[in-house]
């Protein structure tokens, strides 16, 4: 089947540029592997959206990036979905609900005109350059003939597949996983910071003890008021080495994961009366991968551009949270800009040199490992989604080479029609 744009992963990133390049008249085509959009911000149930307000020395930011990012975050929050923006020290972040998130996205996807979406669908093969790919459902296969593509899979695969430039730095350098899971059974005194640092302390206490495994020392926890219950994040490690593209790395994390919820659970029902309800209400249906595999584009996005404010003239978006490095699993270093100057991300970081119709967006764009730390975030993956679709949707419709100043128009004209 021909289609103009075909999009390859439905995360945040995946989601913007799927509505942006069908809002344009392209016809587009989303393949996502779950059945549901959101990735990071659904299926990792990854719970706050960073990136989405300039940094500021405590005043509230505004919007880094008018279009899809900002239209999408206030009706996340028009619909409940959604509280904040909160300040946590330096930045400030927009809390959210998983499952309104995915419930929004349908929205968003279910009004698109032009747009055919396929769930629990991944792309299989590729020609080297791209005018058919191979996709699979439950073992059924089909080959599509797209004008463009945008890989938004995280992880680069289309551009592994069709041999376009990959780079993946070191894995004792990768940004270390993280496992978010839903608790319920919270007493009511556990949903405020005093109970939060209640719990680090009983869970310190359990790990010098040695009845809590080291790992569960990093665990941190967010209440959810509406409706009692907590979310807990966990930084992993896997004991063998990581590396996000291994199948049987992948497969260790997930269970040690799963392993490590139980363990917290169990030891924070034993210490206090008030905790014997607790439980684990909600798994991830996937570990929360923060970085993996990128492709080499026309312009990499630079650490010293992150630290200076860079703003180059191709600028498509603008990249405002710090370098969150988190090379070891519990250990976290934040790196800011000077004068907390946002960084332009340019339009050559999303597009490959060969082949010319390959866009990518999200955290497998073009940029050094540092850099990333940054970009990999929701807030930005959705800017640099909307950037890709309506550049690979001019493309497809015969202009050799989008500018900034064309993407920004056609955001502006996007978003005064919402999107439809």
């Amino acid at each position: 089947m021909n289609w103009d744009v075909l999009v390859v992963g439905g995360g945040s990133a995946g989601l913007a540029a799927a509505v942006s390049a069908a809002g344009l008249g392209a016809k587009t085509c989303l393949i996502e592997r779950h059945g549901f959009a959101g990735g990071m911000a659904t299926a990792a149930l990854v719970h706050s959206i960073c990136g989405l307000y300039h940094l500021t020395d405590g005043a509230p930011g505004a919007y880094a990036n008018p279009g899809f990012a900002s239209h999408f975050a206030d009706r996340l929050k028009e619909c409940g979905g959604a509280s904040g923006p909160v300040r946590l020290g330096r930045v400030e972040v927009l809390f959210h609900r998983p499952v309104a998130f995915a419930g929004l996205a349908d929205e968003f996807l279910e009004k698109a005109k032009n747009l055919t979406i396929k769930f629990h669908s991944e792309m299989i093969a590729a020609s080297p350059t791209l005018d058919a790919v191979e996709i699979s459902c439950r073992g059924v296969r089909e080959t599509l003939t797209p004008r463009t593509v945008i890989d938004t899979t995280g992880d680069a695969t289309v551009a592994a597949l069709c041999g376009a430039g990959c780079e993946m730095v070191e894995p004792a350098r990768l940004q270390r996983p993280a496992y978010v899971c839903r608790l319920e059974g919270i007493p009511p005194s556990a949903l405020d910071d005093s109970g939060r640092l209640r719990i680090a302390r009983i869970i310190a206490h359990g790990v010098h003890s040695k009845q809590l495994p080291a790992a569960a020392l990093g665990a941190t926890f967010r209440a959810i008021p509406e409706d009692g219950g907590l979310f807990a994040t966990i930084n992993i490690e896997d004991p063998d080495g990581y590396d996000p593209l291994d199948p049987a790395c992948l497969t260790r994390l997930e269970m040690v994961g799963r392993k490590l919820a139980r363990a917290l659970m169990e030891y924070l029902r034993g210490q206090d009366d008030g905790y014997s309800s607790l439980r684990v209400a909600a798994h991830p249906v996937r570990v929360g991968v923060r970085e993996s595999r990128r492709l080499v584009g026309r312009v990499r996005v630079e650490t010293e551009d992150l630290v200076s404010g860079t703003l180059p003239e191709d600028t498509i978006a603008l990249a405002t949270w710090p370098m969150e490095l988190r090379e070891k699993a519990n250990a976290v270093t934040l790196r800011f800009p000077e004068g907390n100057r946002p960084c332009g991300i340019p339009l050559g970081a999303l597009r490959a040199h060969q082949p010319e119709t390959l866009f990518a967006a999200g955290r497998c764009l073009s940029s050094s490992h540092e850099a990333l730390a940054s970009l990999r975030v929701i807030g930005t993956c959705l800017a640099t989604g909307e950037a890709a679709g309506i550049a690979a949707a001019l493309v497809a419709d015969g202009e050799a080479e989008p500018t900034a100043a064309q993407i920004a128009n056609h955001r502006d004209r996007l978003l005064a029609h919402e999107y439809c």
